[in-house]
């Protein structure tokens, strides 16, 4: 076993950078649109029946609409804004210390006999601030299993495995739905130019998949987990304490979120609210729903403000200011990324590459008889597989997104649907792959209580989290996907 991880770790070091992988497959793109027009590719529209060909973008009107489109690309990448503009509220969220303090303090509160619960809910939460829940919590946790007498590895790999194998599950929009819905969007439109993509597309199913994974990530720590390191024998450390000040700060932070729900609730509630839709009086199709970005922005900012000037990590207008520039520094590898992302999309929309390989897919497993569950399933496990290599969520999404969409839509399945069965693979595997940043930062957290520890002993550890909530989520999803329930507000399996 050991042999093979080291192997799959060797192998998904070879791997490129994104930005580099991305380059790559644009140029593939470019070259393929060049050989595949001149053989004459093409797919009928099984909607307008018209006839849509390859375009040949190494064309002298082809390299034009490169050269001149390249900027206008990149600042209409979905994503792009959505996710800046969302790391305005959370990056000072974490700078204030408001993120770290809140996982501190309701972990330590819990009673013992719902420790593990706790735990993992809370790193299941704390997806909404994206990265820094893998890097707070499991230190976290550690200590406070030390303190109660217990060995700090259970807590260790119980936080990292349920943040990591569980990313995409929360009670709560978060980032990733925001990263996520705009790269969907996009690869619909290549189908359907009026397609609009809501952020919560698949809330229902990831509140109910919350709700599973505590359960399944209790009965995996207490089967497997706690079992396999058993008593700890090293030197016990002791986990400071919230200090009064930060109580004071997060029970004003608290006090400031709830005070801003209830204004919010003010104008979606009523049926004249002012966020619902003016000519319908709905709350789909809103001003609520499209502006859902800036609300997420504001449920971080105010508490953070409130939060950093009580504790006195914030002073000034430029402490604020300094925050969110740090923030949004943290976010040079993703506009990087976006830039090059934006870019391999555009051609794939520009040679119809993506929708005619959506089209002849869906007739080839249409032919096949390979639809439905198999189909997802199969989906499911692709995605869990490439993850192992590529653990960006956006990365693989931006890749893939524009072959699996338009190909499932021409089945008659939603873009919501696909995204769902997207989020489970992407999630699964989070937590054995050497690929996941965070997992050499595990590492270094594990050798302080054993220095022997190597990638097998945490890849072991964190495996039965991968396949349990593996198997709970593909039959969560079969479940859903038999008794036709909507997946988010207005989205549903199939295609309206």
């Amino acid at each position: 076993m050991d042999k093979i991880l080291v192997s799959i770790e060797k192998a998904g070091n070879r791997l490129p950078d994104p930005i580099t992988l991305f380059l790559i497959m644009s140029i593939l793109v470019l070259i393929a649109s060049w050989v595949l027009s001149l053989f004459g590719v093409s797919a009928i529209n099984p909607v307008t029946e018209e006839k849509i060909e390859v375009v040949n973008l190494l064309s002298v009107e082809g390299l034009h609409l490169i050269v001149t489109n390249a900027v206008s690309n990149f600042a209409a990448f979905p994503p792009l804004a959505a996710v800046l503009t969302m790391m305005i509220g959370v990056g000072l969220a974490e700078h204030s210390g408001l993120i770290s303090t809140l996982m501190k303090k309701t972990v330590m509160n819990a009673p013992q006999k719902l420790i593990i619960p706790t735990i993992i809910l809370s790193g299941l939460v704390g997806h909404t601030v994206g990265d820094p829940a893998f890097i707070v919590l499991p230190p976290i946790a550690a200590l406070i299993f030390m303190s109660l007498g217990r060995n700090p590895m259970v807590g260790l790999i119980l936080s990292y495995g349920t943040v990591a194998a569980g990313f995409n599950a929360n009670l709560i929009i978060s980032g990733t739905d925001v990263l996520l819905v705009g790269i969907s969007e996009s690869a619909a439109q290549l189908v359907d130019v009026n397609y609009t993509g809501q952020t919560t597309m698949n809330y229902y199913f990831i509140l109910v998949s919350t709700i599973m994974l505590v359960i399944i990530g209790t009965w995996v720590t207490k089967k497997f987990t706690e079992p396999k390191f058993g008593k700890y024998e090293g030197i016990v450390e002791i986990l400071e304490p919230v200090s009064p000040l930060e109580s004071k700060g997060l029970r004003w932070a608290g006090i400031t979120t709830l005070v801003f729900t209830i204004i919010l609730a003010l104008t979606v509630i009523p049926s004249n609210g002012i966020l619902r839709n003016p000519e319908t009086g709905s709350i789909l199709n809103s001003p609520f729903m499209s502006g859902l970005v800036i609300i997420l922005v504001l449920y971080f900012l105010l508490p953070s403000l409130v939060y950093g000037f009580i504790t006195r990590s914030i002073r000034s207008d430029k402490d604020v200011a300094e925050k969110i520039y740090k923030s949004i520094a943290d976010m040079a590898p993703f506009i990087g990324l976006a830039f090059v992302a934006a870019q391999m999309l555009a051609y794939f929309s520009w040679s119809n590459i993506g929708i005619i390989m959506g089209i002849n897919g869906a007739n080839f497993l249409q032919n096949l008889g390979f639809t439905g569950i198999p189909l997802f399933i199969g989906f499911i496990l692709l995605i869990a597989t490439v993850n192992l290599f590529i653990a960006s969520a956006s990365a693989k999404w931006a890749l893939l997104a524009p072959i699996f969409i338009p190909m499932f839509m021409y089945l008659g399945y939603s873009p919501a649907v696909t995204q769902t069965a997207y989020r489970i693979g992407d999630s699964i595997t989070n937590a054995i792959t050497p690929m996941l940043a965070y997992f050499a930062i595990l590492l270094t957290f594990a050798k302080r209580y054993y220095n022997n520890v190597g990638i097998g002993t945490l890849i072991s550890a964190l495996l039965p989290y991968t396949v349990f909530f593996g198997i709970g989520w593909i039959i969560l999803f079969i479940i859903w996907f038999l008794l036709g329930l909507p997946l988010g507000p207005g989205d549903g399996i199939y295609l309206n």
